[in-house]
């Protein structure tokens, strides 16, 4: 995507980031990418958990590169008078406050949302946690594993059977921290109209929970528990993964196959030399379809398993039916669409090292987000935040001495 010369969507945009590892970072992630100026508060010494999370390079996180950049890293100690009346000085001047701690700590530091919106009447606060901030469960821990289980979405991943198996990553905490978004910006429209700021309430299982489709509603309409089902999406036929032969014969790779609609069940069942299925009146509509769903899905995949992927890749493609396969990340950074589309970006670190990292969503045509480097060091804007407060450099020195910096 070209850059603009126009003022970014968000440019302006004041935003205090109060979280730690991912659901409120990832949310003020986004903002930050598309102008607004981030001060992300980490504790002095230690910074963020996230700094030490997965794969390490120069003992700094990969993964912190993309979780925080375009922010600005202000090390401070939530826990001392001084360190939160710097937050509320910020707040002051603040469009906008994440924070993902357990409801009741920012409460118990004198930053919660009763005393911070009284002193700023427009503020906007997005609060992340595991259960949200009302209800019997409110002071549970919560990660995104357990908001993913509680929303419905652990039990239906996996074979059945057998254990259920973890999305391979945060998701729970990544959909929080969109709704969160959603939240900010639509406070943000009504702020135009009223003047007034509000919270934005988000908890970790109901933003799973809300992607759950017709979970609840063929339950209670139908009484049926939707179970996993391994690769298939029962319902809806044929959707499903389909084994490849590989070069000696051996069937282990797969395709993934999106043959429900219609018109598109008759161009995959030509495709692979299955007029009679295709013409058949029985699988014209997607309910006989899913009727006969080991009958169909049994001869995509003899015809898929006396084939190489690239060949049935071809064969569908030129088809128009949806065809795919698992990419990895090998695949992901030299696909040419990604490229094309701009979402592998290389940017360049603090040693002058080069790193590959997502491009930036969503694409605005006037306006995009952009990237500026990687993640801060711990503490590298402390002196500039604190510097347009009006501190005096006398004064961040003894902080410094006493630990609040």
């Amino acid at each position: 995507m070209a850059a603009s010369d126009d003022a970014q969507a968000l440019a302006g945009l004041k935003v205090v980031e109060l979280g730690q590892l991912i659901a409120g970072p990832f949310a003020s992630k986004l903002l930050g990418e598309f102008g607004a100026d981030v001060i992300k508060i980490e504790p002095p010494g230690t910074g963020d958990p996230l700094r030490k999370w997965r794969v390490l390079k120069d003992d700094t996180s990969l993964w912190w590169h993309v979780q925080t950049r375009n922010k600005r890293s202000l090390a401070l100690d939530l826990r001392s008078a001084e360190g939160q009346e710097i937050v509320r000085r910020l707040v002051d001047e603040a469009d906008i406050v994440i924070e993902n701690f357990r409801p009741g700590t920012l409460e118990k530091w004198g930053l919660g949302w009763e005393t911070l919106s009284e002193r700023n009447p427009g503020l906007i606060m997005v609060r992340i946690s595991g259960y949200g901030q009302t209800g019997p469960y409110r002071d549970r821990p919560g990660f995104g594993v357990i908001g993913e289980a509680m929303g419905g979405l652990r039990y239906l991943s996996g074979h059945p059977d057998q254990p259920s198996v973890r999305v391979g990553i945060s998701i729970g905490d990544s959909l929080s921290a969109l709704y969160g978004i959603i939240g900010a910006l639509l406070a943000l429209q009504e702020r135009h109209r009223s003047g007034r700021g509000q919270y934005i309430d988000v908890a970790l299982y109901e933003s799973v929970f809300a992607m759950m489709e017709s979970l609840i509603p063929e339950y209670d309409g139908a009484e049926v528990i939707r179970e996993p089902s391994g690769s298939a999406l029962p319902g809806i036929t044929p959707s499903n993964a389909y084994p490849c032969a590989s070069g000696d014969g051996d069937s282990d790779e797969y395709v993934l196959i999106a043959g429900n609609g219609d018109s598109i069940f008759k161009r995959l069942m030509t495709a692979i030399g299955r007029q009679d299925l295709a013409d058949d009146p029985r699988f014209a509509h997607n309910d006989g379809r899913s009727r006969h769903a080991e009958l169909i899905d049994g001869a995509i995949a003899d015809w898929t398993r006396r084939h190489r992927r690239d060949y049935v890749l071809d064969v569908l493609e030129s088809a128009h039916v949806p065809v795919g396969y698992p990419y990895t990340a090998r695949d992901i950074v030299s696909d040419p669409h990604y490229l094309a589309r701009e979402m592998i970006e290389t940017i360049r670190l603090g040693d002058g090292e080069s790193l590959k990292v997502p491009g930036v969503l969503p694409k605005l045509s006037r306006t995009p987000g952009r990237i500026q480097g990687g993640g801060p060091a711990l503490g590298q804007h402390t002196r500039d935040v604190l510097d347009e407060l009006g501190i005096d450099r006398e004064t961040q020195a003894k902080m410094r001495e006493r630990g609040v910096i």
